[in-house]
């Protein structure tokens, strides 16, 4: 009861300081929003939600109901109840949502059809042209609504401050691309990443579907590089990974539930180079000249084999690929000499026209600077991923006629662990420098119509290097919190990256998601057990970086594999099934410490986990530190960084015959 007591009091104590952040932070810019809002006018005082809240659709429009449907299931989830959709007027303490015109907005938007107005007075009114800028405007409805019980104190009533939301993105494109290529990214987590998209106002997640590593960490050995296509294939079978993949029927229904949240998919299938998942299957295809990750652009079998690859996702009333947009890759292959060029233009050429012809529109990777020649490459109507000026010049590329999504790799790219690019991105930066406007060095007046948009990226270069996706998602959500400001407010941010920085904690990741596995808003103990026994359930399935867990132990002899908890991404092991230490498991990485449990033993054992290392401490004493290992392939001339990180898995208590007791979880290191 006094543990009970003590985390009520903590709660409700975290909840009040966090409303005084807000606070705080809402004199400077009105409600703490992310993305920040455009323009906000304060209004008296704040409207209670109650629980008798109703969702209104006076139209009755059938998109419009979706969008209640989808704002209560989000409510329920987050405030504990589920309130009823009607199509009437609305009344006092309602949520009403229209299709309404409105010519300020209009004006000031430049006519975006994902712009809305929220008003706030004794119930809520949320219009907007398109059901699409009404869904952004739930989103930010949702947000203002969570800040006012921050903590998950459910005991505190939902406020809404009084006032009128005016507000519209200065970008038309605002995305991320996730190479799931080069480590396979599950349906699961692509799932809860675009319904945290949605939340956030992105809308454009790019699925990189096939690549491989780089064979110096091979033994130099394309047959044994690592590389995967990971979607279900029939015209080539056997193309498809074994070690994790999509079935054809579970992308569509993704691209379905994404397009219902109004996040676009666009699947990309990179060619000509990165294709050594392509070239392993036929061997013939592959470039002997330039390496087997590339295509062999002069074989006519090559054109046969890709033609035939894409027909199977693009044909037919029900295509695989259902969005309106298709990435054929086309970057990164050799420029050595004119006629290699010459062909590759062609190439590209080629894969834009058949993309057109099953009536979608072709993206491509920048690289015609790179590639630089006479064939000529259609422009009108393509898009292009302007990645690296050096690859394809942002201000030549538009003089041609293509339309770039900026995507600057100095600026924007993830590459976990791998000693260049980012590992984690210099946010303060972009929040204080960048809009899509800025394209590498190369910079564009804002909002210039040549510029659809901006992304971010993660590259999985160093396959097997031990990332996990927890890890991943702990590198792209602060980012995506920070870039769906730079691509919906552009330079027009008022509040210092400071203020925001120490705000935004207090934000979820989504309605029903925490990937990051985070438990509580300040330091504490967040769980404590008197005694776990085997096969118990526990109250959350895991605590995210930084964490310390601790227990005691009364050892039995354990069998192999024998686990101590288990989640849906990770299992920690009492006895690992290789060699009988503790250790843990996820992502298919096995990461062992060097200790064993006795028979006979009792144990004061602690876990530590950050995103750097995992640490295994007994009666005290550091036992063994796991922590980011260099890892030396190609005769010493190459570095790869493994990482033996774990999000500490809680939520189901293994089959042991030892005695667990006294556990505590920190939401901290100690």
């Amino acid at each position: 009861m006094k543990r009970h007591l003590y985390f009520l009091i903590s709660t409700f104590a975290a909840a009040l300081y966090s409303i005084s952040v807000f606070a705080a932070t809402e004199e400077k810019t009105g409600p703490f929003v992310i993305p920040e809002l455009k323009t906000w006018e304060a209004g008296k005082g704040a409207m209670t939600v109650s629980g008798t809240m109703r969702i209104a659709v006076p139209s009755g429009d059938e998109e419009l109901l979706r969008i209640a449907g989808m704002l209560a299931e989000d409510w329920k989830t987050m405030f504990g109840y589920l309130p009823g959709i009607v199509t009437e007027k609305g009344t006092e303490g309602d949520i009403v949502l229209e299709i309404k015109n409105d010519k300020r907005l209009d004006r000031l938007s430049g006519g975006s059809a994902e712009s809305y107005s929220i008003s706030i007075t004794d119930r809520v009114r949320l219009s907007a042209a398109t059901a699409r800028g009404v869904f952004w405007g739930t989103q930010t409805i949702l947000q203002m609504a969570d800040r006012s019980i921050p903590g998950g104190a459910r005991d505190i009533a939902v406020s809404l401050p009084c006032g009128k939301v005016l507000d519209w993105p200065d970008y038309g494109l605002r995305g991320f691309m996730m190479d799931c290529g080069r480590k396979y990214i599950p349906m699961s987590y692509l799932r809860k990443l675009t319904r945290i998209m949605a939340y956030y106002k992105m809308n454009t997640l790019q699925v990189h579907l096939n690549d491989n590593g780089f064979k110096q960490y091979f033994g130099g050995d394309w047959d044994r590089t690592y590389a995967a296509f990971r979607l279900e294939c029939d015209t080539y079978p056997g193309l498809t990974a074994r070690d994790g993949h999509y079935t054809k029927e579970e992308f569509i229904d993704f691209q379905e539930e994404a397009s219902g949240m109004y996040v676009e998919i666009i699947p990309e299938i990179d060619v000509p180079a990165h294709s050594l998942a392509l070239t392993r299957y036929k061997p013939e295809i592959g470039s002997q000249e330039y390496g087997m990750d590339h295509l062999d652009l002069f074989n006519p079998e090559t054109y046969t084999f890709v033609d035939a690859l894409f027909k199977e996702y693009l044909e037919g009333g029900e295509p695989v690929f259902r969005g309106p947009r298709v990435h054929i890759g086309t970057d990164e292959y050799s420029n050595k000499d004119q006629d290699v060029v010459e062909k590759f233009r062609y190439f590209t050429d080629h894969y834009i026209r058949l993309v057109e012809s099953y009536g979608k529109q072709a993206v491509v990777w920048g690289a015609l600077t790179h590639a630089d020649g006479e064939t000529p490459v259609k422009s009108e109507n393509v898009i292009m991923n302007a990645w690296y000026n050096g690859y394809a010049d942002p201000r030549q590329m538009v003089e041609d006629g293509y339309k770039l999504i900026s995507i600057p790799d100095g600026l924007v790219y993830i590459v976990p662990a791998a000693g260049y690019y980012y590992d984690y991105l210099d946010e303060q930066n972009l929040y204080e420098n960048w809009t899509p406007a800025h394209v590498g060095d190369a910079v564009f007046a804002e909002r210039d119509t040549a510029i659809l948009g901006g992304m971010f990226a993660v590259w999985n270069d160093h396959a097997g290097n031990g990332i996990s996706v927890k890890d991943i998602h702990d590198r792209l959500f602060p980012a995506l919190q920070t870039l769906s400001v730079k691509m919906w407010t552009g330079t027009e941010t008022a509040l210092p990256y400071a203020d925001f920085d120490s705000t935004r904690r207090y934000v979820r990741e989504a309605p029903g998601i925490n990937f990051s596995g985070r438990i509580g808003t300040e330091p504490g103990c967040v769980l404590e057990m008197a005694e776990v026994t085997p096969g118990s359930s526990l109250p959350y399935p895991e605590i995210g970086y930084d964490y310390t867990v601790s227990f005691t132990i009364e050892g039995k002899a354990e069998k192999p594999g024998t686990e101590l908890f288990r989640s849906e991404d990770a299992v920690f092991y009492l006895s690992d099934p290789v060699s009988g230490m503790m250790g843990f498991a996820r992502d298919g990485y096995l990461n062992t410490f060097r200790y064993s449990i006795q028979d006979g033993d009792r144990l004061e054992v602690t876990v530590k986990g950050d995103n750097r290392s995992t640490t295994l401490i007994v009666n005290g004493r550091v036992i063994d530190r796991l922590e980011i290992e260099k890892r030396w392939h190609n005769e010493g001339k190459s570095v790869m960084y493994y990482v033996p990180t774990l999000v500490f898995p809680l939520q189901q208590a293994g089959d042991y015959r030892s005695r667990i007791t006294d556990l505590k979880v920190y939401n901290h290191q100690l």
